[in-house]
């Protein structure tokens, strides 16, 4: 899953390990996410989103994921 995780950290000049302490994981854990090898769960996304003061569906690109999603269920893709 495609997130914003990223370039939100990078335009608020926040390492990987900054954030992951604020949110309580590894930074292991946050580069994980930023590589879309990992989706976050809705508590950590939740803590993320509060930390760069935006929502759950902007953080994680819901409506974009869900287009992908929607793609590749008809054959689209």
């Amino acid at each position: 899953m495609k997130t914003k995780v990223k370039e939100l950290r990078s335009d608020a000049n926040m390492t990987q390990q900054q954030l992951a302490d604020l949110v309580h994981v590894s930074s292991r854990t946050i580069i994980s996410i930023e590589k879309g090898q990992y989706n976050p769960s809705l508590m950590l996304a939740y803590r993320i989103a509060e930390v760069f003061g935006v929502s759950v569906e902007e953080l994680c690109c819901l409506k974009e994921n869900k287009e992908l999603e929607d793609k590749k269920q008809n054959g689209i893709f």
